[in-house]
């Protein structure tokens, strides 16, 4: 077996297209487990063409959020709708997974 010098990739990015509800559910989870194998430092999902999601994504992506957290990496969502993120309040995991809205919100201001 061959494996990189450095053992981990930086960053993976999965963009989900469409809703993240119902039959879609299973298929994704299969699609995150396999990508958190990979051994990414940080996971990002990109929802921004993610209109709405239910229960049971919320639950799968908690489960992502655990296993990156487990291997030593970390899970972010990035550009979730504003109905997303009304759900991820609501069900309070607003507190648990991290949610990027912008890429400027990690970029330092120019003005000091």
């Amino acid at each position: 077996m061959v494996r990189a010098q450095s053992g981990r990739v930086p960053e993976l990015v999965v963009a989900v297209s469409g809703a993240l509800a119902g039959s879609t559910v299973p298929q994704w989870s299969r699609e995150f487990d396999r990508v958190a194998r990979t051994g990414a430092d940080r996971l990002v999902v990109d929802l921004s063409a993610c209109p709405r999601i239910d229960t049971a994504a919320i639950v799968i992506l908690l489960r992502l959020h655990r296993q990156m957290k487990r291997s030593g990496g970390r899970l972010v969502l990035r550009h979730p709708a504003p109905a997303v993120v009304r759900l991820f309040m609501v069900a309070r995991v607003d507190q648990v997974l991290t949610v990027e809205d912008s890429p400027a919100v990690q970029q330092p201001s120019a003005e000091t």
